[in-house]
């Protein structure tokens, strides 16, 4: 079950309609941003872990952030898109705790809060479809700089729409890790507080005062992944987010995160993201 005190804190960075024709093929995206999609006409395809996505229309669909996928369109198709910024909190977000249904029925509310999305966010459309002009640290933190300069009311009402639209995948959306352990709850606040830092089973053991035998066999228990394996995807998705916002050289990354060897590192991103950490710099997808 989510739970009431949780909320989504969106940022909005892209908003637009785009014709294609046969020009939306990309391969191996993997973004820290969240896409959602309305398909007007047309047909095109996503490939996900879970499998291909046929994109229809009147239909939504979505596409959480760190998600590696694929996009192939051989035909006319029309959509409104939607990028989402979520920044990464300490605790982990409501996106990360579930899984979400790929598609949505479009409603006649999701028609009318899409374009009055886009009525009162004018300026936000891709102006290029070459995402190496796009999906950049300068282009990323001027998206967010925007929403700032936005009257107040207005900042309200564009998180309060992308929430609505949100929350229409929330309905049968399933928990994919619901911690029932304050112990285990200590333990990935002090992962995400310290992911700049070399961390130890030995350190997270005894924040749960387990050994480290019991404290793994917890770990696997309600994470369903070792600690090392979390650990390991945390930072690599905030290299992710560090290779596009704060637009770092690739080497001075993998040591603010504690990496010493630089071909682990990019071993390491390649496993997580399908593409080398030079690759994401400048992705070739949109």
């Amino acid at each position: 079950m989510v739970k009431e005190k949780e909320y989504l804190n969106f940022t909005l960075l892209n908003i637009g309609h785009a014709i294609h024709n046969a020009d939306w093929n990309w391969s191996k995206v993997s973004s820290p941003f969240t896409r959602l999609y309305w398909v007007e006409d047309g047909a095109a395809k996503i490939i996900l872990p879970g499998g291909i996505y046929n994109l229809v229309p009147n239909h939504l669909y979505l596409i959480p952030s760190f998600t590696l996928h694929s996009y192939v369109c051989d035909g006319y198709f029309s959509l409104y898109y939607i990028h989402i910024y979520e920044e990464q909190t300490e605790t982990p977000s409501l996106v990360e705790q579930l899984n979400f249904p790929v598609e949505v029925e479009v409603t006649d509310t999701d028609v009318l809060l899409i374009k009055r999305l886009l009525k009162i966010n004018p300026n936000r459309a891709l102006k290029l479809y070459d995402p190496s002009l796009y999906d950049n640290s300068q282009t990323l933190l001027r998206n967010i700089s925007e929403n700032q300069q936005l009257p107040y009311y207005l900042i309200i009402e564009t998180k309060g729409i992308l929430q609505q639209l949100f929350s229409r995948f929330l309905k049968t959306a399933e928990m994919r890790l619901e911690i029932t352990d304050n112990r285990l709850l200590r333990v990935l606040i002090y992962i995400r507080k310290n992911i700049n830092k070399t961390i130890t089973i030995g350190q997270l053991s005894g924040l749960c005062f387990l050994t480290d035998d019991h404290f793994i066999k917890l770990f696997k228990k309600e994470m369903k992944c070792t600690p090392i394996q979390y650990i390991n995807q945390k930072k690599i998705e905030r290299a992710q987010v560090m290779l596009i916002i704060d637009d770092l050289p690739i080497k001075e990354i993998a040591y603010n995160l504690a990496f010493n060897n630089i071909s682990y590192f990019n071993k390491l991103f390649k496993s997580v993201t399908g593409v080398t950490p030079s690759e994401y710099k400048k992705p070739p997808y949109v």
